[in-house]
């Protein structure tokens, strides 16, 4: 059986064929496949958070807030090169999950090759890119004295795992397309382990700072990248050999979903950014506020942040199938979760705010920003969850452009004017709350947009 859909990109190749019943997420509850892939995505995921949390309570511990500052600098730059991956990994999920809901598994495996080459060869790039630059992009955030020193000598040690971490992401997507959340969480997740444990040997046994943890951290990249190989190449079988002019004859497909994602990913740091550019004014303690803050977030709503990785490959077979009522059911059931899951979260870090504070030995400001942060902008991470979601939506219905422009507009319309009237007027609480309120416009308004896609793409009787 085969089947031609006009309104389809000829690049996509989609083709109906009886192979269909090895794309997973095509049968079966909707909100089944959300919960278990989110769930299983969210470990890997916060996995890769929690790593970064680790690196800041452990040298937390030194009892220095320019190092915590450091980091929060420094995370800028690595949270950059992971939102690329990220992209190219959105591309690679949204490809693959399209070609084996169509029944075309060998074109699945082109695209799976062709992303991770692309992915390599993108983060080497990058990283060549900031260890020449490293000191100017740290000045223009505003580091200066012993945070510019210490963020820059981290930089430069961590950067040669940017390629490693490129590679294991990409890999883990290509598990999710193919409805293999398990092994893709495994990925990240040995990460992070390798990570908790060697972080104190690096930092503290053999008393090398910053620089242990960033050592910590590449040695663990390394260690997911072979995960992910063994899930890709053993297991499924489902790579061939590195082909430049396979990733030429493919390169268009990808990069037309692959460039716009890369930009969506590039908001948020664009966003986290210009946040610790508006509160280094308000001094160091702010800084460490929003850097605690920074590597807070994604490890409580990692569930959220998970979702647009979860949900994109159960749309993006379920599309390739043209079974555009299961698109839509997917959409609602991951809204849903995300509420749940952020009222859930929400109150928790209200109860523990103190608590939080006091494990990173916040004080002073620092811990006065962290505790109003977890009492009154943390809610506002239900709205956030719902871009995801319709972000994931966008990027595997063939509109990734849409999710770039909802992305970018939330990293610029919906912070910068929100940050500098809420700093100019109630300081660094009114910089959190202002672009908290930006979150919640965008976020409504990408959901109303999604479903008005769905329903335009949707033929109509």
């Amino acid at each position: 059986m085969r089947m031609c859909w006009r309104r389809t990109p000829k690049h996509w190749d989609f083709k109906l064929s009886d192979t269909t019943l090895n794309a997973p997420f095509v049968t079966g509850s909707t909100m089944r496949h959300v919960v278990t892939m989110t769930l299983l995505g969210a470990v890997g995921l916060m996995s890769l958070f929690i790593v970064d949390l680790a690196d800041l309570y452990f040298l937390s511990l030194l009892g220095n807030n320019e190092i915590t500052a450091a980091i929060g600098y420094a995370g800028t730059v690595s949270f950059t090169n992971l939102s690329i991956s990220i992209g190219i990994g959105i591309a690679s999920v949204a490809l693959v999950a399209r070609q084996v809901g169509a029944g075309n598994r060998e074109r699945a495996k082109d695209f799976a090759t062709t992303s991770l080459l692309f992915s390599i060869l993108l983060s080497a790039a990058y990283t060549l890119i900031i260890a020449l630059c490293a000191e100017q992009f740290l000045s223009f955030l505003g580091a200066k004295g012993e945070a510019l020193d210490q963020a820059k000598r981290f930089i430069w040690t961590l950067s040669p795992g940017f390629v490693m971490l490129a590679a294991a992401v990409n890999l883990s997507f290509s598990l999710r397309a193919l409805g293999d959340g398990r092994r893709a969480m495994y990925i990240t997740l040995s990460m992070a382990i390798l990570t908790a444990i060697a972080d104190p040997i690096f930092i503290f046994w053999f008393d090398m700072g910053m620089q242990g943890a960033a050592i910590a951290n590449v040695i663990a990249q390394g260690f997911g990248l072979l995960i992910g190989l063994h899930g890709m190449v053993i297991v499924h079988k489902f790579l061939r050999k590195f082909s430049f002019a396979d990733l030429r004859r493919d390169l268009k497909p990808i990069w037309s979903i692959a460039f716009p994602a890369m930009l969506t990913q590039l908001a948020t740091p664009f966003a986290v950014a210009y946040t610790t550019y508006s509160v280094a004014p308000f001094g160091n303690e702010a800084v460490a506020a929003s850097a605690i803050v920074g590597r807070l977030v994604p490890v409580a709503f990692g569930m959220i942040f998970s979702l647009s990785g979860s949900v994109g490959p159960i749309i993006g077979q379920n599309f390739g199938a043209l079974k555009f009522d299961r698109v839509t059911q997917t959409l609602i059931d991951g809204l849903k979760f995300s509420a749940v899951y952020t009222l859930i979260t929400s109150s928790l870090l209200f109860i523990f705010r103190h608590q939080i504070a006091d494990t990173f030995l916040a004080s002073g400001r620092t811990r006065e920003l962290v505790v109003f942060f977890c009492t009154y902008v943390a809610l506002s991470w239900a709205f956030a969850g719902a871009q995801f979601v319709s972000n994931a939506a966008c990027n595997n219905l063939g509109k990734a452009s849409h999710s770039t422009w909802f992305n970018w507009g939330k990293a610029t319309i919906g912070t910068i004017p929100f940050a500098m009237v809420g700093g100019h007027y109630w300081g660094a609480e009114g910089v959190m709350s202002a672009i908290a309120l930006g979150s919640v416009i965008f976020g409504i308004a990408s959901v109303w947009w999604v479903f008005r896609i769905v329903h335009q793409l949707k033929p109509q009787k």
